[in-house]
C-alpha cells in the first residue's frame, strides 16, 4: 500500500472512489463540522478540520479507503466487544508496520527463479530494529514480528508524574548497536505526543538519529504529531489518522484492562 499526504478536499481523477470527506455530527444541531480523515463520533461545534500542510511532510498518512475507515469506526465504537476490537486494531496495525517497512532503505538485486529465470528486485537493507513504547506500544510488537520474524524490539517504559503530569523514563532496553540501525518507533495513540517525545530523547542518548526514526502510530492529534515534528523535524510519523479526538482507550480495550 503506497503512502502519501493526503490533504483536505484533495480527489484523484484516476481513482474510481475518490477519498470521502466524513462528518461529525452535532448532537445539538442538524449541522455538521468536516473533519479530515475521521470517523462517526460525537464532538463539538469547537472542532475544526485539520490542516494537514501545516503539520509538514515529515506526517504521512496512509491513503484513506474504506477499510481503513471501517476498522477506525469499529475500534471507536464503544460498544465494539473486545475481541472484535483487538482483531480490528491488529488488522490496522498490520497495515501501518507494512507501511513502516515501505519508508526503509532497500538495494537492487537479482535472483534467479526455479525455471532459470534472472529476476531484477530489491531487498531491504540490514540494520533495522523496533522500539515499542511500553504498554500499549506492544500492542504493535506481533505485527512487526509477523513481517520480521528476526527483528530485534527494544523497549522504553514512559509514565507521567502524579505530581508534575511530565513524562518520566522509568525503563529502557534496545540492541546494542542500535546507534547503527533505523529504529520503528511504535506507539498506537498520540495525543499529547509528550510521551514519544521523551522516547525519542532517550533513543538520541543511546546514538540514534531523528532521521533514522520512523514513528508508528494508529491515531493522532493534530498537536501530538506538531509537538513531535517541533522537537524532531527529521523524525518520520505514519499514522493513518489525524483528528483532535484521538481513542485514548485503546491499551486498556486492547488489554482488557479497561
Amino acid at each position: 500500500m503506497p503512502c502519501h499526504n493526503q490533504q483536505l478536499n484533495s480527489v484523484n481523477s484516476g481513482q474510481e472512489h475518490p477519498m470521502k470527506q466524513v462528518r461529525f455530527a452535532n448532537s445539538s444541531s442538524s449541522s455538521s463540522v468536516p473533519a479530515v480523515l475521521s470517523n462517526s463520533e460525537p464532538t463539538d461545534a469547537s472542532i475544526q478540520p485539520v490542516n494537514q500542510d501545516n503539520l509538514g511532510p515529515q506526517l504521512k498518512l496512509l491513503p484513506l479507503n474504506d477499510q481503513i475507515r471501517e476498522l477506525q469506526t469499529i475500534i471507536r465504537d464503544k460498544t465494539t466487544s473486545r475481541g472484535d476490537f483487538v482483531f480490528c486494531a491488529d488488522r490496522l496495525i498490520r497495515l501501518v508496520v507494512e507501511e513502516g517497512l515501505n519508508q526503509l532503505p532497500y538495494s537492487e538485486c537479482t535472483v534467479t527463479t526455479p525455471t532459470g529465470y534472472k529476476y531484477e528486485g530489491v531487498k531491504f537493507e540490514r540494520g533495522n530494529c523496533g522500539v515499542s513504547i511500553m504498554r500499549s506500544g506492544e500492542a504493535m510488537e506481533q505485527g512487526l514480528r509477523d513481517c520480521c520474524r528476526s527483528i530485534r524490539i527494544g523497549k522504553i517504559l514512559i509514565q507521567s508524574d502524579e505530581e508534575t503530569q511530565k513524562a518520566k523514563v522509568y525503563y529502557a532496553k534496545f540492541p546494542p548497536d542500535v546507534y547503527r540501525r533505523k529504529v520503528l518507533l511504535m506507539y498506537p495513540i498520540l495525543s499529547t505526543g509528550n510521551t514519544v517525545i521523551e522516547a525519542v530523547k532517550v533513543l538520541i542518548e543511546h546514538g540514534v538519529q531523528p532521521r533514522h526514526i520512523i514513528l508508528l502510530s494508529l491515531f493522532s492529534t493534530p498537536h501530538g504529531a506538531k509537538s513531535i515534528i517541533q522537537e524532531f523535524p527529521d523524525i518520520t510519523i505514519l499514522t493513518t489518522e489525524v483528528h483532535p479526538v484521538a481513542p485514548t482507550h485503546f491499551g486498556q480495550r486492547y488489554f482488557g484492562t479497561d
